[in-house]
C-alpha cells in the first residue's frame, strides 16, 4: 500500500516531466482534497495514454481497467477505491489518504487527564456549516422529520430508471434507486440533521434538482443541489398584519437584514438547520427588534440588550471549584466574545458551575469571580502566558499531538497553520513521560512545529514534511474525513 508521502514525492518529481506533455496536467490528473487522494480519469484516453498514466502515477493497470469497465467500487490489494462520474467522459477515482504516521490516536491511547474533563472522539464527523435554510420552488418536493427525508422529483414519467446520489451515500450511482409514483419519482432516506449535497440520475444523465434553488459548485466545475435537514423551527405567534418578519442572531452575525420567515395561519415560522451550539437571537417585525415572547430563556448582552437563547446539542459542564464565599462568578471566553456579564454561573456546595452547549472546536476561556479574572486551575491546558494566559478546551477533540522526548524541558508548545503560527501557541503538558496536547481539527491539511524551550523543531516522529519559505521545513498533518 502506498503512503501519502510516496504520492506527494512522486507528484513533485513528476511535475517537470508532466509539464512538458501537453495531454497531462498534474493539477488535473491527481490532487489531494479534503483528505481524499483523487485521480481524474478521461474515459477517452487511448490505450497508450492509459498505460502512461498508470506508469507515471504508479497505479495498478487492473485498477485502471476496472475504472473503464464502469465499476463504482474497486478493491485492489485490500485498498477500496470509489469511482464517481462527474462528466460524460470524466470520472474521479478516489480513496481516503492514510493517517500520516498514525498520528490520530485511538481512544485507548488518550491519557486519563483528558478523559476526566474532555470528550475525545478520535474522529471528525461534524459539519463546519453553522446554519442553513432550504429554498425549494415547490414545498412538497422535500419534507423532513424524525430523521426521515423524503425527496420527490415530479415529472420524468417516461424515464426508465432514476437514482439519487449525494454526500449521504458516497455519490453512488446505483445504491439508491428511486420509486416510480403517479406523477414522478420518490424516495425516503434516513438522515440526521445537517447539510447534504445531491443530484438525480435520470436514465444515466446527472441533473440538479430543478425545484431546488440552493446549489453549490462541485469539484468538476458543475453544480450540486444542496438540502438542509432541519433540527429547529423558529416560530412567532400573531403579528398577522406585519409586512415582513425576519430572524437574526449570532449564527448570522446579527445581520439586520435577517432571514425571512414564512407567514402561517397563526403567525410566522421558519425551519432551520443549526449546528450544535448556543445561539442568541431576536425577531425583527417591520424593523422593530424583539426577543422571542414564547422563550423564557433570555440573557443580556454586553450592551444591556435582552436576547433570546436556544441550545442545540448536549451541554458541556464548566465547573469552578471553591470560591463559595464569592457573590458572583461569570464564565467568559472566545465563544461569546469575552462578554463580562452574559454567562452567570450557578453556585453549588463545592463552587460554581454552568452547563453550556458548544459546537466541536477549540475554545479559550476564563472565569470572572467578583470582578477578578482567573484561569481554570483544574484544567492543565492553556494558551499564552502570564497576563495573556487563558484556559483551553478542545470539545470533541479528534487529534492528540504527542512528543515523546525532552522530559527535562520547561516549556513545549505546538503551533501551526491551525492557530496562525502563534508563538505562544498551545502549551503541551507532560503525562506518562510524553508531552501531549488534544485539539479539534476539521478535515484537511495542516502544517506545524514544536517549540521546545524557545527552539523550533520538526516533529521527530512524523516523516511527512514540506518546505517552507525559510528553508527549515514544516511537519505536515492530515485529518481524514470519516
Amino acid at each position: 500500500m502506498k503512503t501519502i508521502a510516496h504520492y506527494i514525492v512522486l507528484l513533485i518529481v513528476l511535475f517537470c516531466t508532466l509539464n512538458s506533455q501537453a495531454q497531462y496536467d498534474p493539477d488535473k490528473v491527481c490532487r489531494i482534497e479534503n483528505g481524499q487522494l483523487i485521480f481524474s480519469i478521461n474515459l477517452k484516453w487511448s490505450e497508450k495514454e492509459k498505460k502512461e498514466v498508470s506508469k507515471l502515477f504508479d497505479l495498478d493497470s487492473t485498477l485502471i481497467a476496472q475504472v473503464y469497465s464502469g465499476k463504482s467500487v474497486i478493491v485492489i490489494s485490500g485498498v477500496t477505491w470509489n469511482v464517481k462520474k462527474v462528466k460524460p467522459n470524466l470520472v474521479e477515482l478516489y480513496k481516503p489518504v492514510q493517517s500520516k504516521a498514525d498520528i490520530n490516536l485511538k481512544i485507548n491511547d488518550v491519557y486519563l487527564v483528558i478523559d476526566q474533563w474532555m470528550n475525545f472522539t478520535g474522529k471528525t464527523n461534524e459539519s463546519s456549516v453553522v446554519f442553513g435554510v432550504n429554498n425549494f420552488a415547490l414545498s412538497y418536493v422535500f419534507t423532513y422529520g424524525n430523521d426521515n427525508a423524503m425527496f420527490y422529483l415530479p415529472a420524468y414519467k417516461t424515464a426508465g430508471k432514476v437514482y439519487i446520489a449525494g454526500s449521504f451515500n458516497g455519490w453512488s450511482t446505483t445504491q439508491t434507486p428511486m420509486k416510480a409514483v403517479k406523477d414522478g419519482w420518490m424516495i425516503d432516506l434516513n438522515l440526521k440533521p445537517g447539510k447534504y449535497s445531491y443530484k438525480y440520475i435520470v436514465d444515466g444523465k446527472w441533473t440538479t434538482d430543478p425545484n431546488n434553488k440552493l446549489r453549490e459548485r462541485d469539484a468538476a466545475g458543475g453544480y450540486n443541489s444542496v438540502v438542509y435537514c432541519c433540527n429547529h423551527r423558529f416560530e412567532l405567534k400573531g403579528y398577522k398584519d406585519a409586512g415582513k418578519v425576519v430572524v437574526t442572531g449570532n449564527f448570522f452575525t446579527w445581520n439586520p437584514l435577517g432571514i425571512a420567515m414564512n407567514k402561517t395561519s397563526d403567525g410566522w415560522s421558519l425551519p432551520m438547520y443549526l449546528r450544535d451550539g448556543t445561539y442568541a437571537y431576536k425577531f425583527i417585525v417591520d424593523n422593530v427588534w424583539m426577543p422571542d415572547p414564547a422563550n423564557k430563556n433570555t440573557r443580556k448582552d454586553a450592551d444591556g440588550n435582552t436576547n433570546s437563547f436556544i441550545e442545540i446539542g448536549e451541554p458541556y459542564l464548566f465547573k469552578l471549584k471553591d470560591f463559595t464565599t464569592a457573590d458572583k462568578a461569570i464564565l467568559t471566553g472566545s465563544f461569546n466574545r469575552w462578554s463580562q456579564d452574559e454567562l452567570v454561573m450557578e453556585k453549588t456546595e463545592k463552587g460554581w458551575q454552568l452547563p453550556y452547549v458548544l459546537a466541536p472546536g477549540n475554545y479559550e476561556y476564563k472565569f470572572i469571580v467578583d470582578g477578578l479574572w482567573i484561569t481554570d486551575f483544574e484544567n492543565p491546558f492553556s494558551v499564552g502566558s502570564d497576563a495573556t494566559k487563558n484556559s483551553f478546551i478542545a470539545l470533541k477533540a479528534n487529534h492528540l499531538f504527542t512528543l515523546d522526548k525532552f522530559p527535562e524541558a520547561k516549556s513545549v508548545i505546538v503551533t501551526g497553520s491551525f492557530n496562525g503560527w502563534s508563538t505562544q501557541g498551545y502549551r503541551m503538558i507532560q503525562q506518562g513521560g510524553k508531552w501531549i496536547f488534544p485539539i479539534y481539527l476539521q478535515p484537511g491539511k495542516y502544517t506545524y512545529k514544536f517549540i521546545v524551550d524557545g527552539t523550533w523543531m520538526l516533529d521527530p516522529f512524523n516523516q511527512l514534511y514540506e518546505q517552507n519559505e525559510y528553508g527549515t521545513n514544516n511537519s505536515v498533518l492530515w485529518i481524514d474525513p470519516f
